[in-house]
C-alpha cells in the first residue's frame, strides 16, 4: 500500500485550513487517512504549523512519500532534517546523542529566526498605524482650516450684507423723511 504524507483541506470557502495526515495514495484528497500528523493554517502571517515530529520521521522512515507542499512543510519544522540525522546515527556516523543535539540546535535558530520575522512583521505594522495617524491628522487639521476659512469668509459676507442693509434703509429712510419734511413745511 503506498502512502503519502500530504493536506487535507478544512475549512470555509476563501480561509483553508489543512490537515496534515499520512493517507493511501489512493484514497480521496479530503477521504481516509490512517494518522493525523498535524495542521496547517496559511491565513495567518507567519503561517502557523503544528507537527508531530517524531510521528512524521516514523512514516518517512517507513516508506512514506510527502507531495510538494507537504515535503517544504516537513522541511520547515525539521522532520526530514531529524530523518537524515537519524540515518546518520543509523551507519554509525555519529551517536543518537549527537543526532539529538544537533536537531535541538537547529531547531533554536528556526525558533529565532521566526521570532525575529514576528517582530518585524509587528513593527512594521506598527509603523504604518503611526504613519496612517499622522496622515489622519494631516487631513483633519487642512478640513479645520478649510472650515474656518468658509466662516470667515461667510462672516465677511454678512458683515457686507449687514452694511449694504444698513446704507439701504438709511437711504430708504432719506426720501421719507424729506417726504415728511416737505409735508410739514407745507
Amino acid at each position: 500500500m503506498p502512502v503519502k504524507i500530504r493536506l487535507q483541506r478544512h475549512g470555509k470557502k476563501g480561509k483553508p485550513f489543512y490537515w496534515i495526515v499520512a493517507a493511501d495514495s489512493r484514497s480521496k484528497r479530503d477521504g481516509r487517512f490512517l494518522e493525523k500528523l498535524g495542521t496547517y493554517n496559511p491565513n495567518t502571517n507567519p503561517a502557523t504549523i503544528d507537527l508531530d515530529v517524531n510521528g512524521s520521521v516514523k512514516w518517512l522512515q517507513n516508506g512514506a512519500q510527502p507531495t510538494d507542499t507537504a515535503r517544504a512543510i516537513l522541511s520547515y519544522k525539521g522532520a526530514l532534517l531529524k530523518k537524515h540525522l537519524l540515518e546518520g546515527a543509523k551507519k554509525g556516523a555519529f551517536t543518537e546523542e549527537e543526532a539529538e543535539k544537533k536537531f535541538q540546535a537547529w531547531l533554536e535558530e528556526k525558533a529565532s529566526k521566526v521570532a525575529n520575522k514576528e517582530e518585524g512583521l509587528a513593527k512594521a505594522k506598527a509603523e504604518a498605524k503611526a504613519k496612517a495617524l499622522e496622515a489622519e491628522k494631516a487631513v483633519n487639521e487642512a478640513r479645520v482650516a478649510v472650515e474656518e476659512e468658509v466662516v470667515e469668509e461667510t462672516a465677511e459676507a454678512e458683515a457686507t450684507e449687514e452694511v449694504a442693509e444698513v446704507e439701504a434703509a438709511s437711504e430708504e429712510t432719506t426720501p421719507e423723511v424729506e417726504a415728511k419734511k416737505e409735508e410739514s413745511a407745507e
